[in-house]
């Protein structure tokens, strides 16, 4: 019975944690991808849902009807991620609440760009030889051997996603988003283009979702600051200059990991 007992406890963290990493999800997409009955995988959810370790969503509608209710989306909850390793959150806090309360606001600003220069100084060698179009996804790697469960993808309006499924350190930046801004600008020195924080896990979205813009915006602004500077360089409007404008794309895509 105990060994019966270990699996089913096994078998719902795996749940959970796909949930973690791949929510908002159905239950369908969940037994297909572990290999589960849909008696089983309604088993596991009934259980994390009452221990409120995830707790469901309704889908979005995609434009077509189709008969019979929408399937239900499960997201992982505050309680569920804290059971992955939230190491060090109350001394992480406290120790930037003495740093607020001693040297201000801004010290906790230069303390986590300080934090994340050691993020850009290990990966930019890395993604400095990758195809700017492979980037993102390159990243998404490296954050998720950190621990971040990320992934990328196209958006629908443009550009890319970023998109984070698990943050360490999602309670203390709730309380200092100084963190998240400093991890953005981090990501478009990294990816040396614009990108645009859309959603965090700290202030209760299910994702951590950031908009990439075309490394071709990237391309344009540097056209036009280099026009200011020298009128004869072509513009975005000359012939044999080809411009990618995101910023619709950046202010309507609020895509939160699909």
């Amino acid at each position: 019975m105990a060994n019966a007992d270990g699996t089913e406890r096994g078998t719902r963290a795996r749940v959970a944690r796909l949930i973690l990493e791949h929510g908002p999800i159905n239950a369908a997409a969940l037994g297909e991808r572990l290999g589960l009955t849909p008696a089983a995988v309604r088993r596991h959810l009934d259980t994390l849902l009452a221990e409120g370790m995830i707790e469901p969503r309704a889908a979005r509608p995609r434009g077509q009807r189709g008969r019979g209710r929408p399937a239900k989306l499960f997201v992982i909850t505050d309680r569920g991620r804290g059971a992955f390793v939230h190491a060090y959150d109350g001394l992480a806090g406290g120790a930037l609440r003495f740093l607020a309360e001693r040297a201000g606001e801004n010290a906790v600003a230069d303390f986590a760009r300080a934090q994340m220069s050691g993020l850009v100084g290990r990966l930019a060698p890395a993604l400095r030889d990758v195809p700017a179009d492979e980037r993102v996804r390159v990243l998404a790697e490296a954050l998720t051997a950190d621990g971040y469960a990320a992934s990328s993808s196209e958006a629908k309006s443009g550009g890319e996603q970023l998109c984070q499924h698990h943050c360490p350190v999602a309670h203390v930046a709730a309380e200092f988003p100084q963190l998240c801004e400093a991890e953005t600008e981090a990501f478009g020195r990294l990816l040396g283009t614009p990108v645009q924080r859309l959603a965090t896990i700290a202030h209760g979205d299910g994702v951590c979702t950031t908009h990439v813009s075309p490394p071709a915006l990237s391309a344009q602004r540097n056209v036009q600051r280099q026009t200011r500077r020298d009128p004869t360089v072509a513009t975005p409007g000359d012939p044999g200059v080809t411009v990618a404008t995101s910023q619709n794309a950046i202010e309507t895509s609020k895509e939160t990991g699909r």
